[in-house]
C-alpha cells in the first residue's frame, strides 16, 4: 500500500523551507553578487493533470477569401510562465507529413485583459507565448483553406469543409485535455460533424481528447442529406455540390453496406455515424464516427455507382479497423512527427480487401465479377517489377517516404501496401479457411482483434497478428508470413486457388508473336513523353530515359499512341527500331531490339474436375455455386 498524500501537510512544509532558504539567499546574495541569469531554452509545460480549460471558435465571415478564422481560449487554474502552442503536421489516416501549419497566417496572443501578449515562433510549428502566468489566453489566427482533399481544407462561397488536424492547434503535452468547439457558420448554412453537441450550446461540439477532436472533420454549407437507422443505430450522409446521385437508391443501398458490415463483428461500436461526401476530387478518410469521401458528381451512373458504394464499404470498413482495431504505432497519435508501424498492409490493405468482400456479401456484385477485379489487381502486381524488392512489411513502413511521393521509377522498386495488401489478405482467408476446412475465415482473426485488443484498451504489433492468425488457423503460418508478407518471393497463386476449384491463368494474346516495347507514355504538347520504364523491358535495356520526347521510329513521325502502335504491329519479337527522341532538348538516336509477351492478362478458370469439397469451399468463400 502506498502512503496516504496529504496535501495540507506539503504546503506547510514548502512554505517553512522557502522562508529559510530566502533568508540564507539574501545574505548570500551580499556575499557574492548574481551574475547575469541565463535565459530559459523550454517553456513551463504544465503536467496534464493541470490542463487548461479549452475552447475554440471556428468562423467564415468572408468565404471567398478562403480564410477560416479561429480563436483558441485557454483557462488555468494556474497559468504557466510560457505556453507552447502546436500545430499538427499530419492527420491519421494520410501517412505523409503535411506541414499544415505552413497555412496559418496573423498569429496573435492577448490575455483576459485584451492586453497583447508577446510571443515567438521556436520551430516550424510551435508558436511559444510569454504568458506571464496570466490565467486566459486568447489565441487568434486564420487558415488558408484552398485545397479540397480529404485530409485538407477548402472554404469558399459554396462550403466549408476542414479536417480539424489541419486547423486547431493544442497546448503542448495537453493532448489528453478535452475541448469544445463552437461553429459560426456564414449566413445559414448548415453544420455536419460527428461530434456530440453540447447542451444548451448552438452550434457548439465537444471533444473528449485531441485523438476524438482530430478525428471528427466538418462540412457547413448548404448539403443534402439523407437519414438512415441500422440496428437502431442513427446514420447521416450529407452530399455537397450537385450530381446524378439517387438518395432514395443510396437510402436502400448504403445501410445494406452498414450491415453486411456489422455482421463480421456481431455489433456497430459507435452512437451514431456520418458520411461526408463531397461531389469533387476523389478518395476518402477514415474517422473514428464518420468518414470523409469525394466522389465525381455525375460518377452514380451503371458501373461507376458499384465504384462509389465501393468507397463507402472501404471508409466504413475503417470504423473497426484502424479506428478501434488499431496498430501498434497508431494510437494515441504523435501529430509532430511519424508514426511507424509495418501493419498497414492489414489496416489499408485488409480494409480493401473487405470493402469487396461486403459488396460481394451484400449482394452487389456477382461472383464473376469480384473474380475478375481480383485477377485485374493480380495482374497489376505482376506486371510491377517493384513486387520483387519491397514486401507489404516494407511497404508499410515507409509509407511516410514514399507511398505517397511516387515518382517514374516507383514501379521498379515499391509495391502498394493497398493493392498487393489486398491480394495477401485475400490468400490468407483462403489459407485459414482450406486448414480448417471452411470453419474459420479471416472474419474470426478480425473478430479476435476486436474482442481481445480493442474491448482491451490494447493495440495489436505484427508477432500479434501472426499468433491471432495461427491461432484461428489451427496450425503455423510462419511460412506464409516469412515469403508472402515480410519477403519478395513470387507468389504461388494456384497453390491456394486449387483448393477452391479454380485456377489462375494468363490469356492468351490474339498476335502471340507481336512486338513488345515496354515503356507507358503520356501525351506532352505535339509529343509523346516517356512516363515509366518498367525494369527490364526492352525500352528500359536498351536506353531510354523517362521524360524523352518521342518524335519517330526509323525516320517516321509518331504523333500520338495510335502512331506508336502502328509502327509497332507489324513488327516481331527480335526486330531492331531506332527511335528519335529528344532529351534535354537535345536530338538523340536510340536503337531498341523489340521483346516479346507471353501473355496480356491473368483470368481465373474453373478447374476441368473439381470435388465436393472443392465446391463447399467455393460456396462458402463466395456464396455461389462453383460453375
Amino acid at each position: 500500500m502506498k502512503p496516504q498524500f496529504n496535501r495540507n501537510n506539503l504546503i506547510l512544509a514548502v512554505l517553512s523551507l522557502t522562508l529559510v532558504f530566502g533568508m540564507f539567499n539574501a545574505a548570500d546574495a551580499q556575499r557574492n553578487p548574481p551574475k547575469s541569469k541565463p535565459q530559459s531554452t523550454s517553456a513551463e509545460i504544465l503536467p496534464a493533470r493541470l490542463a487548461p480549460d479549452i475552447s475554440y471558435t471556428v468562423s467564415m465571415s468572408k468565404p471567398w477569401t478562403h480564410l477560416l478564422e479561429v480563436e483558441m481560449r485557454l483557462r488555468y487554474q494556474d497559468g504557466p510562465g510560457k505556453a507552447d502552442i502546436v500545430m499538427p503536421v499530419w492527420t491519421p489516416g494520410s501517412y505523409l507529413i503535411r506541414e499544415y501549419e505552413r497555412h496559418v497566417l496573423d498569429f496573435a496572443a492577448e490575455n483576459q485583459h485584451g492586453d497583447k501578449l508577446i510571443w515567438e515562433k521556436i520551430n516550424k510549428n510551435t508558436w511559444r507565448i510569454d504568458s506571464g502566468g496570466t490565467p486566459e489566453i486568447l489565441i487568434t489566427y486564420k487558415v488558408y483553406a484552398n485545397e479540397l482533399t480529404v485530409r485538407t481544407n477548402e472554404l469558399n462561397d459554396e462550403h466549408a469543409f476542414w479536417n480539424n488536424a489541419a486547423t486547431l492547434m493544442f497546448p503542448k503535452d495537453n493532448l489528453k485535455a478535452s475541448s469544445t468547439l463552437r461553429v459560426i457558420p456564414f449566413q445559414n448554412w448548415k453544420i455536419a460533424t460527428s461530434l456530440p453537441t453540447v447542451e444548451g450550446q448552438t452550434n457548439t461540439f465537444r471533444a473528449e481528447n485531441f485523438d476524438v477532436l482530430y478525428d471528427s472533420p466538418f462540412e457547413v454549407g448548404n448539403f443534402t442529406e439523407i437519414n438512415f437507422d441500422v440496428r437502431g443505430v442513427p446514420h447521416r450522409m450529407i452530399f455537397e455540390g450537385e450530381g446524378n446521385y439517387n438518395l432514395e437508391r443510396l437510402r436502400q443501398d448504403v445501410p445494406k453496406i452498414v450491415e453486411t458490415a456489422a455482421a463480421i463483428f456481431g455489433e456497430l461500436p459507435y452512437k451514431n455515424y456520418l458520411f461526408i461526401v463531397n461531389l469533387r476530387g476523389g478518395g476518402g478518410l477514415e474517422h473514428l464516427n464518420s468518414t470523409a469521401l469525394q466522389f465525381n458528381r455525375f460518377g452514380f451512373s451503371a458501373q461507376r455507382y458499384v465504384g462509389f458504394l465501393g468507397l463507402v464499404a472501404h471508409e466504413f470498413f475503417h470504423a473497426w479497423n484502424v479506428k478501434r482495431i488499431r496498430p501498434d504505432a497508431l494510437g494515441p497519435f504523435d501529430y509532430e512527427r511519424e508514426n511507424y508501424t509495418k501493419l498497414l498492409w492489414v489496416a489499408e490493405g485488409g480494409t480493401e480487401f473487405y470493402s469487396n468482400v461486403i459488396l460481394r456479401r451484400a449482394g452487389f456484385i456477382s461472383d464473376k465479377e469480384y473474380l475478375q477485379e481480383r485477377a485485374a489487381g493480380i495482374n497489376a502486381l505482376q506486371n510491377r517489377p517493384g513486387r520483387f524488392q519491397q514486401s507489404v512489411e516494407e511497404s508499410s513502413f515507409d509509407a511516410w517516404i514514399k507511398y505517397y511521393r511516387p515518382d517514374e521509377n516507383s514501379i521498379n522498386r515499391e509495391i502498394s501496401y493497398y493493392d498487393k495488401g489486398e491480394i495477401v489478405n485475400m490468400l490468407l482467408d483462403l489459407t485459414i479457411r482450406q486448414k480448417t476446412m471452411g470453419a474459420k475465415s479471416l472474419d474470426d482473426v478480425m473478430r479476435t482483434l476486436y474482442n481481445d485488443f480493442y474491448k482491451k484498451g490494447r493495440n495489436y504489433t505484427p508477432a500479434d497478428f501472426q499468433k491471432i492468425c495461427e491461432t484461428v488457423a489451427g496450425t503455423s503460418l510462419d511460412d506464409f508470413f516469412r515469403k508472402t508478407v515480410r519477403g519478395h518471393d513470387e507468389i504461388d497463386y494456384n497453390s491456394v486457388f486449387a483448393g477452391f476449384g479454380i485456377k489462375l491463368e494468363t490469356a492468351v494474346p490474339n498476335q502471340p508473336n507481336a512486338a513488345f516495347l515496354g515503356a507507358d507514355f503520356r501525351p506532352q504538347g505535339d509529343f509523346l513523353s516517356v512516363a515509366q520504364l518498367p525494369a527490364g523491358s526492352p525500352a528500359y535495356e536498351g536506353g531510354l530515359n523517362t521524360g524523352d520526347l518521342i518524335l519517330a521510329i526509323d525516320g517516321f513521325k509518331i504523333a500520338n499512341q495510335n502512331d506508336l502502335n502502328a509502327r509497332l504491329a507489324d513488327r516481331k519479337p527480335g526486330d531492331k527500331i531506332k527511335m528519335t527522341v529528344f532529351r534535354f532538348d537535345r536530338l538523340r538516336e536510340i536503337e531498341i531490339a523489340l521483346g516479346g509477351r507471353a501473355a496480356e492478362q491473368y483470368r481465373f478458370t474453373v478447374l476441368p474436375s473439381t470435388s465436393e469439397i472443392q465446391k463447399q469451399f467455393y460456396q462458402g468463400w463466395l456464396g455461389a455455386e462453383l460453375k
